[in-house]
């Protein structure tokens, strides 16, 4: 597997709590008074997105940053 840098890491995570939610990247973004454009970037991997901004999208999850961090996408892949 290859090594995922932060942003891509991140992004995958949005996109698979999204997914899990079967809501749409612009539904989802303007339920959380965020730019489509920008959300779509974030989950791409090619915004460097700020914390306030990783809480705003868990608020809009319904999660906390821990729980969207509790993933496999952030374990340690040095092995």
């Amino acid at each position: 597997m290859t090594r995922l840098d932060a942003r891509m890491r991140v992004g995958l995570r949005i996109k698979e709590l999204r997914g899990e939610r079967g809501v749409s990247q612009e539904a989802f973004a303007n339920s959380i008074g965020m730019s489509r454009t920008y959300f779509a970037e974030v989950e791409i991997g090619k915004r460097n997105i700020s914390i306030d901004n990783i809480a705003r999208i868990c608020d809009g999850f319904g999660s906390s940053i821990r729980e969207f961090f509790d993933s496999d996408l952030f374990q340690d892949d040095s092995d």
